[in-house]
Protein backbone atom coordinates (compact mmCIF):
# COMPACT_ATOMS: atom_id res chain seq x y z
CA UNK A 1 0.00 0.00 0.00
CA UNK A 2 1.21 3.64 -0.81
CA UNK A 3 1.35 6.36 1.61
CA UNK A 4 1.78 10.15 0.99
CA UNK A 5 5.27 10.30 3.54
CA UNK A 6 6.15 14.35 2.61
CA UNK A 7 5.69 16.66 0.09
CA UNK A 8 8.42 18.76 -1.60
CA UNK A 9 8.55 22.94 -0.60
CA UNK A 10 11.15 25.54 -1.74
CA UNK A 11 15.13 24.91 -3.01
CA UNK A 12 17.44 25.74 -0.16
CA UNK A 13 20.74 26.91 -1.22
CA UNK A 14 22.42 26.53 -4.20
CA UNK A 15 23.79 22.40 -4.07
CA UNK A 16 20.08 20.65 -4.66
CA UNK A 17 18.52 20.68 -1.03
CA UNK A 18 14.97 21.49 -0.88
CA UNK A 19 12.65 21.56 2.43
CA UNK A 20 10.15 18.80 3.46
CA UNK A 21 6.75 19.21 4.32
CA UNK A 22 6.86 15.76 6.86
CA UNK A 23 3.38 14.12 6.75
CA UNK A 24 4.65 11.27 8.37
CA UNK A 25 5.25 10.21 12.30
CA UNK A 26 8.24 8.21 11.55
CA UNK A 27 10.13 10.59 9.37
CA UNK A 28 13.74 8.30 10.20
CA UNK A 29 11.91 5.33 8.76
CA UNK A 30 10.52 6.79 5.62
CA UNK A 31 12.67 9.38 5.26
CA UNK A 32 15.87 8.40 5.43
CA UNK A 33 19.35 8.23 3.08
CA UNK A 34 18.64 5.42 0.71
CA UNK A 35 14.85 5.65 0.66
CA UNK A 36 13.65 5.18 -2.34
CA UNK A 37 10.30 7.07 -3.12
CA UNK A 38 7.36 7.16 -5.33
CA UNK A 39 6.32 10.72 -6.36
CA UNK A 40 3.12 12.39 -7.37
CA UNK A 41 3.41 13.29 -9.92
CA UNK A 42 4.37 10.33 -11.06
CA UNK A 43 6.97 12.03 -13.99
CA UNK A 44 9.47 13.20 -11.35
CA UNK A 45 10.37 9.98 -9.45
CA UNK A 46 11.17 7.75 -8.24
CA UNK A 47 13.16 9.71 -6.22
CA UNK A 48 16.42 8.76 -3.95
CA UNK A 49 17.34 10.35 -0.50
CA UNK A 50 20.64 10.97 -0.84
CA UNK A 51 21.12 13.12 2.47
CA UNK A 52 18.57 14.22 5.26
CA UNK A 53 19.42 17.05 8.03
CA UNK A 54 17.56 19.50 9.79
CA UNK A 55 17.99 23.22 9.46
CA UNK A 56 16.37 25.66 11.59
CA UNK A 57 13.31 23.01 12.59
CA UNK A 58 12.54 22.23 9.27
CA UNK A 59 13.97 18.80 6.69
CA UNK A 60 16.27 19.29 4.33
CA UNK A 61 16.73 16.42 1.48
CA UNK A 62 18.83 15.94 -0.88
CA UNK A 63 18.27 13.27 -3.72
CA UNK A 64 20.55 11.15 -6.12
CA UNK A 65 21.01 13.22 -9.18
CA UNK A 66 19.65 16.47 -7.79
CA UNK A 67 22.68 18.71 -7.80
CA UNK A 68 21.89 22.63 -8.44
CA UNK A 69 18.97 25.14 -6.92
CA UNK A 70 17.46 24.34 -10.74
CA UNK A 71 16.86 20.77 -10.29
CA UNK A 72 15.55 21.01 -6.91
CA UNK A 73 12.93 24.19 -7.61
CA UNK A 74 11.59 21.56 -10.38
CA UNK A 75 10.77 18.77 -7.49
CA UNK A 76 8.51 21.99 -5.91
CA UNK A 77 5.38 20.59 -4.59
CA UNK A 78 6.04 16.80 -5.30
CA UNK A 79 4.46 14.35 -2.92
CA UNK A 80 6.64 12.00 -1.41
CA UNK A 81 5.28 8.05 -1.55
CA UNK A 82 6.29 4.73 0.64
CA UNK A 83 5.30 1.72 -0.37
CA UNK A 84 3.83 0.25 3.03
CA UNK A 85 2.98 -3.28 4.16
CA UNK A 86 -1.09 -3.01 4.59
CA UNK A 87 -0.21 -5.09 7.87
CA UNK A 88 2.49 -3.24 9.52
CA UNK A 89 1.05 -1.00 12.44
CA UNK A 90 2.95 2.39 13.89
CA UNK A 91 5.03 1.81 16.32
CA UNK A 92 2.79 3.88 18.84
CA UNK A 93 -0.18 2.42 20.00
CA UNK A 94 -1.89 6.44 19.89
CA UNK A 95 -1.01 6.67 15.99
CA UNK A 96 -2.97 5.48 13.20
CA UNK A 97 -2.15 5.40 9.50
CA UNK A 98 -4.69 7.26 7.13
CA UNK A 99 -5.96 4.01 5.57
CA UNK A 100 -6.94 2.62 8.87
CA UNK A 101 -8.90 5.87 9.55
CA UNK A 102 -10.82 6.39 6.40
CA UNK A 103 -14.15 4.67 5.94
CA UNK A 104 -14.84 4.40 9.51
CA UNK A 105 -17.98 5.20 11.51
CA UNK A 106 -18.43 8.91 13.21
CA UNK A 107 -20.50 7.91 16.55
CA UNK A 108 -21.00 10.05 19.96
CA UNK A 109 -20.46 9.05 23.02
CA UNK A 110 -23.90 7.97 23.77
CA UNK A 111 -23.77 5.65 20.19
CA UNK A 112 -25.25 8.32 17.58
CA UNK A 113 -23.89 8.51 13.93
CA UNK A 114 -22.52 11.22 12.90
CA UNK A 115 -21.26 9.80 9.59
CA UNK A 116 -18.40 8.30 7.98
CA UNK A 117 -14.48 9.52 7.59
CA UNK A 118 -13.82 10.43 3.73
CA UNK A 119 -10.39 12.01 4.16
CA UNK A 120 -7.59 12.89 6.73
CA UNK A 121 -6.57 16.61 6.16
CA UNK A 122 -2.94 16.93 7.90
CA UNK A 123 -2.50 20.52 8.48
CA UNK A 124 0.17 22.02 10.05
CA UNK A 125 -1.32 22.57 13.38
CA UNK A 126 -3.24 19.31 13.64
CA UNK A 127 -4.74 16.96 11.32
CA UNK A 128 -8.70 17.04 10.57
CA UNK A 129 -11.09 14.23 9.66
CA UNK A 130 -13.09 14.67 6.46
CA UNK A 131 -16.67 13.30 7.91
CA UNK A 132 -19.19 12.71 5.08
CA UNK A 133 -23.08 13.28 6.55
CA UNK A 134 -25.73 11.01 5.77
CA UNK A 135 -27.45 14.16 4.32
CA UNK A 136 -24.26 14.73 1.68
CA UNK A 137 -22.56 17.17 3.50
CA UNK A 138 -19.45 17.11 5.11
CA UNK A 139 -18.26 18.25 8.63
CA UNK A 140 -14.54 18.58 9.52
CA UNK A 141 -13.48 17.19 12.92
CA UNK A 142 -10.06 18.04 14.64
CA UNK A 143 -7.97 14.84 15.39
CA UNK A 144 -6.95 15.70 19.10
CA UNK A 145 -7.52 13.32 22.15
CA UNK A 146 -9.96 16.00 23.44
CA UNK A 147 -12.35 15.61 20.45
CA UNK A 148 -11.92 12.21 19.13
CA UNK A 149 -12.33 10.34 22.75
CA UNK A 150 -11.69 6.59 20.80
CA UNK A 151 -10.29 4.88 17.56
CA UNK A 152 -11.81 1.46 17.73
CA UNK A 153 -10.48 -0.53 14.68
CA UNK A 154 -12.45 -3.68 15.38
CA UNK A 155 -15.58 -1.95 15.84
CA UNK A 156 -14.72 0.37 12.92
CA UNK A 157 -15.80 3.65 14.59
CA UNK A 158 -14.35 6.83 16.10
CA UNK A 159 -16.11 7.90 19.09
CA UNK A 160 -15.89 11.89 19.58
CA UNK A 161 -17.41 14.22 22.34
CA UNK A 162 -17.73 17.31 20.29
CA UNK A 163 -17.59 20.67 21.52
CA UNK A 164 -20.99 23.08 21.36
CA UNK A 165 -21.26 23.94 17.59
CA UNK A 166 -18.52 21.60 16.13
CA UNK A 167 -21.64 19.63 15.29
CA UNK A 168 -25.08 21.13 15.12
CA UNK A 169 -27.34 18.04 15.14
CA UNK A 170 -30.57 20.54 15.12
CA UNK A 171 -29.53 21.82 11.36
CA UNK A 172 -29.05 17.85 10.54
CA UNK A 173 -32.30 17.03 11.13
CA UNK A 174 -33.85 20.05 9.63
CA UNK A 175 -32.21 19.11 6.53
CA UNK A 176 -33.58 15.64 6.48
CA UNK A 177 -36.64 16.91 7.08
CA UNK A 178 -36.81 19.38 4.24
CA UNK A 179 -35.51 16.84 1.93
CA UNK A 180 -38.18 14.62 3.12
CA UNK A 181 -40.75 17.24 2.47
CA UNK A 182 -39.38 18.25 -0.96
CA UNK A 183 -39.45 14.49 -2.34
CA UNK A 184 -42.95 13.78 -0.88
CA UNK A 185 -43.76 16.69 -2.43
CA UNK A 186 -42.10 15.69 -6.02
CA UNK A 187 -44.05 12.42 -4.89
CA UNK A 188 -47.55 14.31 -5.34
CA UNK A 189 -46.55 16.31 -8.11
CA UNK A 190 -46.06 12.97 -10.12
CA UNK A 191 -48.86 11.10 -9.17
CA UNK A 192 -50.96 10.43 -11.79
CA UNK A 193 -54.06 12.68 -12.09
CA UNK A 194 -57.06 10.64 -12.55
CA UNK A 195 -60.10 12.13 -14.89
CA UNK A 196 -62.42 14.78 -13.49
Amino acid sequence: MQLVVARIGRAHGIKGEVTVEVRTDEPELRLGPGAVLATEPAATGPLTIETGRVHSGRLLLRFEGVRDRTGAEALRNTLLIAEVDPEELPEDEDEFYDHQLIDLDVVLADGTGIGRITEISHLPSQDLFIVERPDGSEVMIPFVEEIVTEIDLEEQRAVITPPPGLIDESEAVVVSSRDEEEEAAGDADEAPKGDA
